[in-house]
């Protein structure tokens, strides 16, 4: 099936995406006084686990394989 195939595609190339592009994170801490807010944000970029790229990366050329199997 085509769906097999192309969910297989979108799966490798957001493997592959994963190991390269960090995901950005911001988390704002602080304290409220009266009607005043004191505080600080930050914002940091995480790489999403290799483990998961690989997982990732391996699902999609499983559903590739399995959509071009279900062709013929």
């Amino acid at each position: 099936m085509k769906i097999l195939l192309f969910a297989g595609l979108v799966l490798v190339v957001l493997g592959i995406a994963s190991l390269v592009v960090p995901v950005p994170h911001t988390e704002r801490e602080g304290i409220k006084v009266g009607g005043t807010n004191f505080g600080v944000q930050t914002s940091h970029s995480e790489r999403v686990s290799p483990i998961i790229s690989v997982v990732l990366i391996a699902g999609g050329i499983a559903l590739g394989i399995a959509g071009s199997r279900s062709r013929n």
